[in-house]
């Protein structure tokens, strides 16, 4: 290492005047005896400068015509050309490390045994063995992994782009960044997504757990390319996730959102919640979708498809539900099962078409044609409720 008392106004000059030329400045072995450090100066020449309180930097001097023999768990042998480097400054004017000489100092006291980071510091690995050398300390293992890249287009993966796209970038809302877990994303679903992201097993598996992550993962199945990020994949992880769990677990989260929503949820039975949760789960990707799944098992709508009233809403439909209705009342067993026999019993005795009853039935319990099966939620909802929607349907559209 060398004294370096070069001002920032001299090095600027420097810099200005190569991008003049179309070349870059570097400071090293081909020009560092033609600048002001201590290699251009006599050892008295220096005291006296440091003595009279100049401001100077430490810079690492590296050796020229040599080649620094390099190693990376994911990239294998690597070999950089000294001539190539600069001689970075190890300590600053005002007499604080930089962050390649406190790495390795701080790496080496915490006995850090591998350096796993990002292929952007790849460049730095020369100079951070070289320290290594320099001090006689033995080096981590190095493993750079490749940049997680944008869903589209290229470059790596950015805050703006999930503000663009609409998905988390960071593990935790971060100031005005919603973060994966108040997303609604699941730690496993997270964790099984990452950990597949730019590294495979070499088998189709895509599900680990937590345990088979650890059993299965080395740094020589890394990919060295970037690895594209799939929002689109993190669903599918979570959705998986949120099958894997009982329907029972499920029931404090959908009370919570309900409460949300104004819903007298402390009156609902946890068996009338487990049953709906199993109705809707399948179709839902994160505990935040049940509410949009499953609100006219809570509220009546108040408005109905217009593109399916104008399919199966015909001119006798209202005749035909107010007979519906008079067949509902005297059924005493709601039941789903039971509720399906008589219904498709009575349809077959007018003589009906089934589109001509169910079409038409679904959009009035629910107000669209979507959700499970009709009758489960007919059975859910309860007779007296089933009957009030259908009259107040007919009422409305005649």
């Amino acid at each position: 290492a060398y004294y370096a008392f070069d001002t920032p106004e001299t090095l600027d000059f420097h810099r200005k005047d190569h991008e003049s030329k179309g070349k870059t400045f570097i400071y090293n072995w081909h020009n560092r005896l033609k600048l002001d450090n201590s290699l251009s100066l006599t050892p008295d020449e220096v005291e006296k400068r440091v003595n009279a309180g100049e401001e100077y930097v430490i810079r690492f001097l590296n050796p020229p015509d040599e080649n620094v023999q390099l190693k990376d768990i994911i990239r294998g042998e690597v070999v950089i050309d000294t001539n190539t480097l600069d001689d970075k400054v190890l300590f600053k004017s005002d007499g604080m490390p930089t962050y390649h000489l406190a790495n390795i100092v701080d790496d080496h006291l915490m006995e850090i045994t591998h350096v796993i980071r990002g292929e952007e510091w790849l460049p730095s690995l020369a100079l951070h063995q070289q320290l290594y050398d320099a001090f006689e300390w033995k080096a981590p293992q190095f493993a750079h992994l490749p940049l997680i890249m944008k869903p589209v287009g290229k470059g790596k993966l950015s805050k703006r782009d999930g503000e663009k796209m609409g998905f988390p970038v960071f593990p935790l809302s971060w100031h005005e960044s919603t973060g994966y877990r108040e997303a609604g994303f699941f730690p496993e679903a997270l964790v099984n997504f990452l950990a597949l992201l730019g590294w495979n097993p070499g088998t189709e598996q895509e599900i680990f757990s937590l345990n088979e992550l650890i059993d299965t993962f080395s740094l020589d199945r890394v990919n060295k390319s970037g690895a594209r990020f799939d929002p689109d994949k993190t669903k599918w992880y979570n959705h998986f996730y949120l099958q894997q769990k009982s329907d029972d677990e499920l029931v404090d989260p959908f009370r919570a959102i309900l409460k949300n929503k104004g819903i007298n949820e402390d009156s609902l039975d946890d068996r009338i919640l487990v049953n709906i949760i199993s109705l809707i789960k399948e179709r839902a990707n994160f505990i935040s979708d049940f509410w949009e799944l499953s609100e006219y098992f809570f509220v009546a709508p108040t408005s109905f498809n217009d593109k399916a009233i104008k399919k199966h809403w015909k001119e006798d439909t209202g005749k035909t539900m107010n007979q519906l209705v008079s067949m509902l009342e005297g059924i005493e067993n709601f039941s789903s099962a039971k509720l399906e026999a008589a219904v498709k019993a009575w349809i077959a005795e007018q003589q009906l078409s089934f589109g001509r009853v169910m079409p038409p039935l679904r959009l009035i319990i629910v107000g669209d044609m979507k959700g499970p099966h009709l009758f489960d939620i007919m059975a859910l909802i309860g007779k007296n409720q089933s009957i009030s929607r259908i009259s107040k349907a007919i009422s409305r559209l005649g």
